[in-house]
Parts: structure tokens; sequence; C-alpha cells
């Protein structure tokens, strides 16, 4: 019979044995949840508990929520959404609704954190730190005569993308600001904004409208619009985008879609 675990009286187990019971207690039901808690379930003493909590919190697998408590982390959803390899039938069905609106190709991302940036010469390869980046975790190809080199799975940074633009704008200005600040921005055509003065009035104009737009910043040929979905507290969890080629689509005509996207955003954050 396996022995009962206690916050402090439980059987060392290996470092890895450890940080996934901590990882397990902090995604139960009914989170955040507080330390002495998670330590509980967890049955890691209260000390190891904290410094595994403080590890993955800076790694963005959890997220403290105040008050001493933590919650499932970006990086943590991010990957589960991988795992899983789809969403349930109303995620499909909300991001087949917008392509039918719009006749072009839809993609759903997670925001995981900073991470490695694909390079400028081939899309989703490594290339370098950026402030942040998202992963495709959905797309919806549309009826016309072209494909996108994007695909799920695929991390994309986000100070070239629309989605992860709306997601930038949709941090604290300041949190937005360290980010862009930390690491470098890589430049990944002519039209990519890759200072960070360049990128603080873009996303203040993103905040100001609703939406972010990639104006053949990330590819050549392509234009995006995004808005960010947030979670409960108001962060962003990740976004939802139209993909469109510029000489079949102009910019104008692009953000005639914004609506449909924004509300397409508001529909799945309590989905994801």
């Amino acid at each position: 019979m396996a022995e009962p675990r206690s916050g402090r009286t439980s059987a060392a187990g290996t470092a890895l044995e450890k940080s996934l019971r901590v990882l397990e207690a902090v995604a139960a039901p009914g989170g955040p949840h507080r330390l002495t808690e998670v330590t509980a379930t967890a049955g890691v003493p209260r000390s190891s508990t904290h410094r595994i909590l403080a590890a993955l919190a800076e790694q963005d697998y959890v997220r403290p929520a105040g008050d001493g408590r933590y919650g499932v982390g970006p990086r943590l959803r991010t990957l589960a959404a991988l795992v899983v390899g789809g969403e349930p039938p109303s995620v499909e069905r909300i991001l087949d609704e917008l392509r039918e609106h719009t006749g072009q190709t839809v993609h759903l991302a997670l925001y995981g954190g900073p991470s490695p940036s694909p390079g400028p010469g081939s899309p989703g390869s490594p290339g370098g730190i950026s402030p942040g980046s998202i992963t495709y975790v959905h797309k919806r190809e549309s009826d016309q005569p072209f494909r996108t080199a994007s695909r799920v799975g695929m991390r994309m940074p986000l100070h070239t993308t629309a989605i992860g633009k709306s997601v930038l704008a949709a941090l604290p200005p300041e949190e937005a600001h360290e980010l862009l600040a930390a690491g470098p921005l890589p430049r990944r055509t002519p039209n990519s904004l890759a200072t960070v003065p360049e990128l603080v009035a873009e996303l203040a104009a993103v905040r100001e409208r609703g939406f972010a737009v990639d104006d053949e910043e990330n590819e050549p040929t392509i234009r995006c619009l995004g808005a960010a979905v947030l979670d409960p507290a108001g962060r962003p969890v990740g976004g939802v985008s139209v993909t469109t080629v510029t000489f079949l689509v102009p910019r104008e005509q692009l953000e005639t879609y914004a609506p449909a996207v924004r509300q397409a955003a508001r529909a799945l954050a309590p989905l994801l």
C-alpha cells in the first residue's frame, strides 16, 4: 500500500517528482490555491514547495495570483493545448464561424511567455530570444487558392504578429515595456517594428482601437488582424486572428473584419 502524503512528513522524492506533484496541485480544480493547500496536496515540505513554485513561476508554468495563491500559468496552458491536440467543439465552431464570415484563414494561438523566437530566414526555426512568443494551437484554412506557412505547434514572436501585439497591448504598459526592453527584437521583414519606441507607440494604438494588425511585418505579402483572448483577471492567455494576402485583400478590407475578430476573442475567453 502506498504511503499517504502529508505536508511535512511525506517520503522524500526526487526533485522532478516533487515538482510534478506541486504542478498537479496547482492545476487541481478550484484554484488559484494557497501555498498551504499546494503543500498539503502535493505532499512536499513547505520550504521545498515554495522554492518549486518560485521556479515554476519564473518559467510561466504557474502564476502568482495574490494573497499567497498560485494558479495555472500561460506556458502550462500552451502545453495542455498541444498535448490534447484540439479544443472542445465549441472552440472549433467559433473559429469556423469566423472563417466563414471573413472567408479568410483563422488562427488561434496561446501566449507562452519569453522563449526562443523564429529566425528571419525560416518560419518557426530558432533565432535567438525574443520578448515572448505565441504558439499556434489551431488553424482553419480558407478556401482561397493559397496557403500560409503557419502550422499548429509553431512558435512565433510577439512583436511581429497581430496576435502577439494584441497580447502585448493587453498587458500592463510597464510590463509590456519591460518585455520589449529585455531582449533583441528580430526584424523578420523590412516592415517589422524592431525598436522599443516604435513598438510602444504601436501598442498604444492597439489599445485604443482594440485590435492589432501585422502589415507584412512577420512575412512578406501576408497581413493579419488579431485580438487578445483574456482570462477572468483581464490578462491575455492568447489571441485569435484572420490572415490575408496583400494582393487579394487591401488593408481597408482587412480592418472591416475587426468586429468579428473581437467578438470571437470574447466568445473564446471562457473556453480557454
